[in-house]
């Protein structure tokens, strides 16, 4: 699989499972209006209205 957007700048997760090496690469909105600590706080309420 091959990514061809520039990643070089975004912070990443290395795991490997087994054989299987997992790469998981956070995105950042440069437009976003909320900060990283409302989206936790809306979806922790959202989630508590859903159960």
């Amino acid at each position: 699989m091959k990514n061809t957007e520039n990643t070089q700048n975004r912070p990443s997760l290395i795991k490997k499972i087994g054989k299987t090496t997992y790469v998981v690469t956070a995105y950042f909105s440069d437009t976003s209006k909320e900060t990283m600590n409302d989206k936790i706080k809306r979806m922790l309420k959202n989630e508590l209205k859903a159960s």
